[in-house]
């Protein structure tokens, strides 16, 4: 809790800066929020944005829009993370500024990084840095870039937390609807309704999103072949596999691992 309470008073404490942040203080904490909005960016690895509605997924090559005021929590579970913070002062947001949302960092915003890559700390109105950190901002709502969209519904139903983690590492099984019931010990119907009115998706919507997850993460932390990653996480069928990741990425598998510098 002190740090904590350490992060948002650095944050907040000079309310009309712009602040740069490159040592990864935020995943050691829990849920929060700073009177700032916060443009987090990979570099590394795959973190993990948890909100009290759903769990973000942001792979390499990505950053996250993050509106002032907004609750959240930072993970990680690969060891090569790397992440900026900016962080801007919104006196008033309106459209893209004012809702959360996952986008690819595009050649420009990256050139634009690469030269202030070595700025830390505060910067003010009327400092060239300001400017050059207002103008990045204000790129991101120009480029009407597609959003990322892998986010997982969360709940506290605990028998719904208890079906959802006993496959969690049985990706590579064929799971059913109809198996997970009989495991269960519910009906088909019941589980359906289940998932329907706690996490609003289905069963399948759930599961295949759960198995592109997981596929990112290990193109990311193992040597596996796509073949192999794809067999992993239960498709026999390499083209079902890569057109479902394209469906929830964006990408195609081969894409995503040329971003993730693999």
């Amino acid at each position: 809790m002190d740090i904590l309470k350490q992060l948002i008073s650095i944050v907040d404490q000079n309310p009309d800066s712009i602040m740069v942040m490159r040592q990864q203080m935020e995943q050691r904490l829990p849920a929060h929020q700073h009177g700032k909005a916060q443009l987090l960016l990979v570099y590394g690895g795959i973190a993990y944005l948890q909100t009290e509605e759903k769990d973000f997924y942001i792979p390499s090559n990505h950053y996250i829009w993050i509106p002032k005021n907004y609750p959240h929590n930072l993970m990680f579970n690969t060891k090569d993370l790397y992440i900026i913070n900016i962080y801007f002062p919104e006196k008033t947001t309106e459209g893209f500024y004012d809702e959360l949302g996952i986008y690819p960092v595009s050649k420009l915003v990256a050139e634009m990084l690469s030269f202030s890559e070595k700025w830390q700390g505060d910067y003010y109105k009327g400092s060239w840095e300001f400017e050059f950190l207002s103008t990045l901002k204000g790129t991101l709502s120009k480029e009407n870039l597609k959003k990322f969209s892998i986010q997982l519904p969360t709940t506290d139903d605990e028998r719904l937390n208890s079906i959802i983690n006993g496959f969690r590492n049985r990706l590579n099984e064929d799971l059913t609807l109809e198996s997970m019931a009989k495991q269960s010990g519910m009906s088909v119907r019941s589980l359906t309704r289940l998932f329907q009115t706690k996490l609003h998706i289905t069963f399948v919507q759930y599961l295949k999103m759960l198995r592109i997850i997981r596929a990112m993460e290990l193109v990311k932390d193992t040597d596996l072949n796509m073949t192999e990653i794809a067999y992993e996480i239960g498709y026999s069928n390499i083209s079902a596999f890569s057109n479902n990741f394209h469906q929830m990425t964006n990408m195609r598998p081969t894409q995503f691992k040329e971003m993730s510098g693999v």
